[in-house]
C-alpha cells in the first residue's frame, strides 16, 4: 500500500516538475511518511525511476502494441507506433520513462530497461518487413529516434503545438525528408 503511494506520488513530482523535483523530501510529504520511511522502501532516487518503469514501461508498450494491432497497413502500423507514444507524452506515466534520460540509474537497471525498450522498438520491425525494407531492425531503430526527438522537442514546450510535432514525426517517419 506505501509503496504503491510512493509511486503515485513519483508519478505527480515528475509530471510537475521533471527528475529534479523527485526528492526524498518530497515523496515523504506527497505520502505523509517520514522520510526515513521513504528509505524502507527505496535506497536511492534511481530506485524508484527503475521501479517506475518496470511498472509503467509494460503499460506503455501494451498500449503501442494495441494501437498497432489495429491497424491494418503496414503504414497505419508504422503510424500507429509513432502517434501512439508521442501522444503518451501527456501520460503521467510517461514521466518515469523520461526519467531513464537523468542518468541516475545503475548500469544493471539501465539494461533492463534498455531490454524493455528493444521489446517496442521489435514492435515496430515486422511493420518494416511487411514494407520489404532491406533493413528492418536498423530503421526501427532509427524510427525510434524520430519519436525520441518529437518526445524531446514536445516535453521543452516548444514553439509548435504538440499536435504539429506529431504529425511532422508522423510524415518523416512514413516519407522521410520529402514530406
Amino acid at each position: 500500500m506505501q509503496r504503491r503511494a510512493l509511486l503515485d506520488a513519483a508519478r505527480a513530482l515528475l509530471s510537475e516538475g521533471g527528475t529534479e523535483a523527485l526528492t526524498f523530501p518530497a515523496l515523504a510529504e506527497r505520502t505523509g511518511l517520514a522520510r526515513s520511511s521513504v528509505y524502507e522502501y527505496f535506497r536511492s532516487r534511481a530506485a524508484v525511476v527503475e521501479e517506475l518503469c518496470a511498472v509503467d514501461f509494460p503499460v506503455w508498450a501494451a498500449e503501442v502494441e494495441a494501437a498497432m494491432q489495429a491497424a491494418d497497413t503496414p503504414e497505419a502500423q508504422i503510424e500507429a507506433y509513432v502517434r501512439t507514444q508521442l501522444t503518451l507524452v501527456g501520460d503521467r506515466r510517461h514521466r518515469a520513462v523520461v526519467a531513464i534520460s537523468a542518468g541516475e540509474l545503475d548500469a544493471g537497471a539501465r539494461e533492463k530497461i534498455r531490454a524493455a525498450h528493444g521489446g517496442l522498438v521489435a514492435m515496430v520491425v515486422a511493420a518494416l518487413s511487411d514494407l520489404g525494407h532491406p533493413q528492418p531492425r536498423l530503421t526501427a531503430m532509427l524510427l525510434q529516434g524520430i519519436v525520441d526527438a518529437a518526445v524531446r522537442r514536445i516535453e521543452l514546450g516548444a514553439a509548435e503545438v504538440p499536435e504539429e510535432i506529431v504529425s511532422a514525426a508522423v510524415a518523416m517517419s512514413l516519407h522521410g525528408v520529402t514530406g
